[in-house]
């Protein structure tokens, strides 16, 4: 079950570093990416970097509404995010395609991808310069959500191996997140 996640918080959502799906909507039309260079940024506000190329179908659609959700996959999902980030959504509906089912976002248009272990809804912070020279798009982290099984008492705890999110090194090759080990106090 979706729970909420307090926005103060909500950097605990993408702080170990996950492969993330972006998507986005507007003017009837959505669409999905993976993305691998999302971060948090700051915590009160809630705030997001993530890079998005200028030549994707998912930055044309955040560019003209202004908003996004960062959807952090699961390992059962890893074909479909690998997927995601092999072809354009600009002439196929890559969610339905890609059979990931959606839900409506609290606050943003763009869809909530199900069987994720959280989301993050997005408003884009202007940042021309960095948008276009770097493609580095700001977020104001509006709600943030959690996998109740896999996000415990504000730390991750994977019941089943399934329920790992993952980390992308290359060609389509994941390392699915590890065993919590804390340091000495």
């Amino acid at each position: 079950m979706r729970f909420s996640v307090p926005l103060r918080r909500a950097y605990k959502l993408i702080n170990h570093g996950p492969t993330t799906l972006i998507t986005s909507a507007s003017g009837g039309r959505r669409n999905v990416m993976t993305a691998a260079w999302v971060m948090a940024v700051d915590f009160d506000p809630a705030k997001i970097v993530a890079v998005i190329a200028a030549e994707t179908y998912t930055r044309e659609l955040i560019e003209a509404s202004g908003e996004f959700v960062v959807n952090v996959p699961t390992a059962k999902m890893i074909d479909a995010v690998y997927a995601a980030g092999q072809v354009s959504g600009e002439d196929v509906d890559k969610l339905t395609t890609l059979a990931l089912a959606t839900s409506p976002a609290s606050i943003v248009g763009a869809p909530l991808v199900e069987g994720c272990a959280a989301w993050l809804e997005c408003k884009v912070v202007p940042e021309p310069h960095m948008q276009e020279r770097y493609d580095l798009f700001v977020g104001d982290v509006v709600a943030a959500w959690a996998d109740d099984t896999s996000f415990v008492d504000g730390v991750w705890r994977f019941p089943r191996d399934e329920d790992r999110t993952l980390h992308h090194l290359s060609s389509g090759t994941f390392v699915a997140s590890g065993d919590i080990v804390k340091a000495k106090s």
